[in-house]
């Protein structure tokens, strides 16, 4: 897994990355939780992540965003760490100009970059948004929601209540043309202690149903003219 130094914009970014063998695999990237708060891309979370991908063949990056381990420039309050993301995707594709499709993993603060990403970039056809904060952060710029992805929380998460995941859950579905799949871990807090092997089960599970063809909503029945 080489280590990578690429360009930010406010300096350079370190990054794990992982290319696939085939040309035209899809990318991957996982996205770490609040710098502020001991977030890296070393969190055993993204780092799972990280190797779910690989090991279905996506060319993978996980990285720091700035200020973070050798990543240069200041914490910038979400606004920052999405051009860092952003950057990250331009950095990726750019030496894997035949791939087509991405996708997004973000860990608590991580989900809120990885949301605002997927709003940007149409080519991210899949998300997974793990223990988002939609009581702190603001997600309404989910409208719509562009691509059917998994939400998966604790129902003891103290950080980001039970409450408020289930009421934009609620949003996101009425939402018609994409699919959101929610998985609720019971006994899991916000760090997922003692849940670890269980939701990264949940994800593995979700990533090859949709590598498969499933958990997408059924085409609109075409208009007899």
């Amino acid at each position: 897994m080489p280590e990578v130094i690429f360009n930010g914009p406010a300096g350079r970014l370190e990054g794990r990355y992982q290319p696939s063998p085939e040309k035209n695999a899809p990318i991957a990237i996982v996205l770490h939780p609040h710098p502020r708060f001991g977030g890296t891309m070393n969190n055993p979370i993204v780092y799972e992540l990280f190797y779910m991908f690989q090991k279905r063949g996506f060319t993978t990056l996980r990285f720091n965003f700035r200020g973070i381990g050798r990543s240069q420039g200041e914490f910038d309050h979400g606004s920052g760490e999405l051009s860092d993301a952003a950057a990250a995707l331009d950095w990726v594709q750019g030496l894997h100009p035949d791939s087509k499709t991405c996708w997004v993993a973000g860990y608590s603060f991580g989900s809120w970059i990885g949301m605002q990403l997927l709003m940007r970039r149409p080519e991210i056809e899949g998300f997974m948004s793990i223990a988002p904060q939609p009581n702190i952060y603001d997600f309404s710029f989910l409208a719509p929601c562009p691509s059917s992805g998994l939400i998966i929380h604790g129902d003891a998460d103290k950080v980001a209540p039970p409450r408020d995941v289930n009421g934009l859950v609620e949003k996101l579905k009425t939402q018609k043309g994409i699919l959101i799949t929610q998985k609720t871990l019971a006994g899991a807090n916000h760090f997922f202690a003692g849940k670890n092997d269980e939701l990264l089960a949940e994800c593995e599970d979700y990533l090859d149903r949709r590598l498969d063809g499933e958990l997408v909503p059924e085409p609109a029945p075409k208009r007899i003219r």
